[in-house]
């Protein structure tokens, strides 16, 4: 069984994703959602955002954070 990455690793890594994922969403969204209320903008990305990320890239970077820690040994 693998070892959990620090705290502060796994923070690098769920910032990394939540980052990406916000900027490409925004980027993709943005001529469709401009015309909304921040707040609904805020909504609409966020609800794309942290599924993708939570379901999706944190679990796979975790994995790959493994891969290589297991390959620095």
């Amino acid at each position: 069984m693998p070892a959990t990455p620090s705290v502060h690793r796994r923070a690098l890594i769920t910032w990394a994703a939540v980052y990406a994922t916000l900027m490409l969403v925004q980027l993709l969204l943005e001529p469709v959602i401009s015309p909304l209320p921040q707040a609904l903008r805020t909504l609409v990305v966020t609800a794309i955002v942290v599924p993708v990320v939570v379901y999706l890239l944190v679990p796979a970077l975790l994995r790959v954070n493994a891969r290589l820690h297991r390959r620095e040994r």
